[in-house]
């Protein structure tokens, strides 16, 4: 790993968290992710089951961890499982964790290896009544490739038919939401990196960059202060692709009098950073982008202000949009008679902001967390409203990321510059 060992507190609190969830007599198993062939002998780059990293915050691949709080030997109610290393494996892949490693990382004592865990684990079972597996339910998932999860699941019910089971994702959406002191300290730091290279991006933009270019400086701000990587694939769109949300192609040339949106963050200890700016290519908004920018400005802040403890979720999108429908009457996209003639399950503003403000953001970009439940203290959400228009062939979008507190929210990107005079004269310098 590149980043700094992260205090392993942060994994022993979220499985006490877990445990103190657990019906009684019942033991939980989760598996690590598959390793995924690409083409040849090659492998994808592997990435770890998010619920594992944020139970353990072990990454290598062939992990399991076991949790059986009521397990009769009590040796054994919590255990970490590894593969055991192999020194001709090591000479190819490189090295794998010995047990003290594993232990200083996960806080776990108890570290068995995989290839003797059957003859421990059926044991195990026949004494629990229970039997929590995990899959992965976040509710924006799309894939119906068979994954490991759900091919375990599938073996665990032939072999032990008469268990009852349960589901840990529905106590993972709860914890996972609720990010601990610990878990957004480790956050903060993937912000102030995301801040460093926004910065250097400053320097660096000027008519005639590629978008690709752009992208190169990004990766190396985030390498160079130790961040794992991206957290996800970066948006560098300039000109009219700023109205495409998921644009990643990064492909073409940046020139004088566009605007380029960059949706981009470092992943550091397994945590997320998600930050939007939008900012002109020759480093001068026009008066119009100026205009449009502060709207959208004004969208994020108010946004931010009412993204309280109590409130939902669909009644805090209907209020940023009843306050889009205001600003873009303003700045003339809407007017008084598109609103009354507006078909209220599509709203007029939708034509300009034609996504959600908020997402919860952690371990992964789209977090695991409640969504139809109230917002909570502890939370951690993206503010990310946008204006889009295609007439103009403009798009920007404004994105920070804040920590929901009981008496006032903490924005973890507050130190990065966002409005239009702050980035003009950074540009100019």
């Amino acid at each position: 790993m590149k980043y700094l060992p992260l205090n392993p507190e942060i994994f022993i609190r979220n499985r006490k968290r877990f445990t103190g969830r657990m019906e009684k007599k019942s033991i939980a198993v989760f598996n690590s992710n598959d390793e995924l062939p690409m083409n040849g002998d090659a492998l994808y780059k592997f990435k770890q089951n998010a619920d594992l990293y944020w139970l353990t915050g072990i990454e290598q691949e062939d992990t399991m961890l076991i949790l059986f709080p009521d397990n009769p030997d009590k040796k054994y109610r919590e255990v970490l499982v590894l593969v055991r290393p192999n020194e001709l494996k090591e000479k190819w892949d490189g090295r794998r964790l010995r047990a003290k490693e594993a232990t200083a990382i996960s806080g776990i004592d108890n570290i068995v290896w995989l290839d003797s865990l059957d003859g421990l684990l059926q044991q195990w079972i026949h004494s629990a009544s229970g039997i929590y597996l995990n899959t992965n339910e976040n509710d924006r998932k799309a894939s119906l490739i068979p994954v490991r999860d759900y091919r375990y699941a599938r073996e665990m019910r032939e072999r032990y038919p008469l268990h009852n089971y349960k589901r840990s994702a529905v106590i993972l959406k709860e914890l996972r939401g609720i990010k601990t002191p610990q878990e957004v300290e480790v956050m903060q730091q993937a912000t102030d990196i995301t801040e460093k290279a926004f910065r250097r991006l400053l320097s660096f933009i000027r008519p005639g960059v590629m978008e690709y270019e752009i992208e190169a400086e990004i990766y190396h701000e985030f390498l160079r202060n130790r961040a794992t990587g991206p957290a996800y694939g970066s948006i560098i769109a300039s000109g009219d692709r700023a109205r495409t949300l998921h644009y990643v192609s990064n492909s073409e040339e940046c020139k004088d009098g566009e605007l380029v949106l960059m949706d981009f963050g470092a992943e550091y200890g397994g945590y997320c950073a998600d930050l939007t700016r939008t900012v002109p290519v020759n480093g001068k908004f026009t008066k119009r982008q100026k205009q449009v920018y502060d709207a959208c400005l004004h969208l994020h802040r108010y946004a931010a202000s009412i993204l309280r403890p109590g409130i939902l979720l669909a009644d805090y999108t209907d209020k940023v949009g009843e306050e889009a429908t205001r600003q873009f009457i303003k700045i003339g996209l809407l007017t008084k008679q598109d609103i009354k003639n507006e078909d209220k399950d599509n709203r007029a503003y939708r034509k300009y902001l034609y996504h959600g403000i908020s997402h919860h953001l952690g371990v992964d970009v789209h977090d695991l967390g409640p969504r139809v439940t109230p917002v909570t203290a502890g939370m951690v959400f993206t503010v990310e409203p946008g204006i889009y228009i295609q007439e103009e062939q403009m798009g920007v979008r404004i994105e920070n990321n804040f920590w929901i507190g009981k008496n006032s929210n903490k924005d973890l990107m507050k130190k990065i510059p966002i409005t239009a005079e702050e980035i003009e004269s950074l540009m100019k310098q």
